[in-house]
C-alpha cells in the first residue's frame, strides 16, 4: 500500500489548518494508510504528532503521495518539492502582501514571495486543491491545469465540551456582548469591528462591549494601532482577550450575542461556522470566500460605508 504523508510550514495549536492536517492523518490512519506529518515548525504542544521536514528524504518513494498544505514558501516546501513523490497541492491561500505593509514587513515579503513560488508548482502536482472555491478560482488564475475543491470539514470536537467561565464569565450578563474570533492580523480589518462597534455602542446601546477572541503575538505593532483606535474614540469596553483554551473559547461562544465579522481577505473562515455551530448570528463583510461559506446563513453586508444588507 502507498504512503499517505502530509507536508507544511507550521503546525498551529487550535487553528483551522492545524484541525484539517490532524483530521486528514486520522482519516488515512483509519483506512490504513500510513501517513506522517512533516513540518519546519509546530506548536510545542503538537510537536510529539510531527516530524522534522528534513526526514522527509528518508521517506521518500516514488510510489509514495505527499499532500502538501500550501500558505507560504518554507524550507519543507522546497524539499517535497525536490523529491519524486508524488504530489497533490492543498491550497489555504496567500493574503496579498499590501495589507501587512507598514505593520509586518517581513511577512509581507514572505506573502510576495510564496505567491510567486506558488506557480512553480504548477507543473509538479498532480492535482490542485483549493479548500474554498475562492481558493480553487486562484489557482486556476496561477495556471494550475487540474484544479478541485477539497471542503474544509470543520470538526466541532473542540467545541463540543464543557465551557470554563473563568475569563469569560465577568462578560456574562445582561449587556450584549459583540463577539469577533480570529488572529489578530491586519487582513482581518479589526480596526472596522472597532468602528461599527463605536456607532453601535454610542448611537444605539451604551450596555454593549466588543470581545476580540484570538491570537496577538507577532502583530504588535498592528495591535498597537488598534489599541490607539480604541483610545481616540473614547471606548472603554473593547476587551482584547488574546488567546484562549478550547474550553474558554465555548465560554465566549456562550455568552456572545453577535458575531461581527469585517474580514477583507479569507481563504474560507472557519469562526464564521464555529459560531454557526454555537448559534451565535453572525454579520459579516461580503468579502472573498465569506459569502460562499455563510452559504445563505447569516447576514452579510456588502459596503462599509453604508447599510448594504445581503441575506
Amino acid at each position: 500500500m502507498i504512503r499517505i504523508h502530509q507536508v507544511l510550514a507550521t503546525l498551529g495549536y487550535g487553528d483551522a489548518i492545524g484541525h484539517e492536517v490532524l483530521g486528514i492523518q486520522s482519516v488515512l490512519r483509519g483506512a490504513g494508510y500510513e501517513s506522517e506529518i512533516f513540518v519546519e515548525t509546530a506548536d510545542p504542544r503538537l510537536e510529539s504528532l510531527t516530524r522534522d521536514y528534513r526526514e522527509l528524504v528518508d521517506y521518500s518513494h516514488r510510489d509514495n503521495l505527499l499532500l502538501h498544505h500550501f500558505s507560504l514558501g518554507s524550507k519543507a516546501s522546497r524539499t517535497a518539492f525536490a523529491l519524486p513523490d508524488r504530489m497533490a497541492l492543498i491550497y489555504h491561500n496567500i493574503t496579498p502582501p499590501e495589507y501587512f505593509v507598514g505593520v509586518h514587513r517581513t511577512l509581507a515579503r514572505q506573502c510576495f514571495r510564496g505567491r510567486r513560488e506558488l506557480r512553480a508548482y504548477a507543473d509538479r502536482c498532480d492535482l490542485a486543491m483549493g479548500d474554498s472555491e475562492f481558493n480553487r478560482q486562484d489557482l486556476e488564475t496561477l495556471g494550475f491545469p487540474r484544479t478541485a475543491v477539497l471542503p474544509v470539514v470543520p470538526d466541532f470536537s473542540h467545541l463540543d465540551r464543557p465551557p470554563n467561565w473563568l475569563l469569560a464569565g465577568q462578560f456574562d450578563d445582561d449587556w450584549t456582548n459583540v463577539l469577533f474570533v480570529g488572529r489578530v492580523i491586519a487582513n482581518k480589518k479589526i480596526e472596522d469591528v472597532i468602528r461599527f462597534f463605536h456607532a453601535y455602542h454610542t448611537m444605539f446601546n451604551p450596555r454593549s462591549r466588543l470581545l476580540i477572541v484570538g491570537a496577538q503575538s507577532g502583530f504588535e505593532r498592528y495591535l498597537a494601532s488598534l489599541h490607539q483606535l480604541v483610545a481616540e474614540l473614547g471606548l472603554s469596553h473593547v476587551h482584547f482577550v488574546g488567546h484562549v483554551s478550547d474550553e474558554e473559547l465555548v465560554a465566549f461562544y456562550e455568552a456572545a450575542d453577535l458575531f461581527l465579522c469585517a474580514s477583507e481577505h479569507e481563504g474560507f473562515c472557519v469562526p464564521l461556522v464555529e459560531a454557526f455551530h454555537m448559534q451565535v448570528p453572525v454579520l459579516a463583510f461580503a468579502a472573498t470566500a465569506v459569502p460562499a461559506t455563510m452559504d445563505g446563513a447569516g447576514v452579510l453586508f456588502a459596503e462599509k460605508d453604508r447599510c448594504t444588507w445581503q441575506r
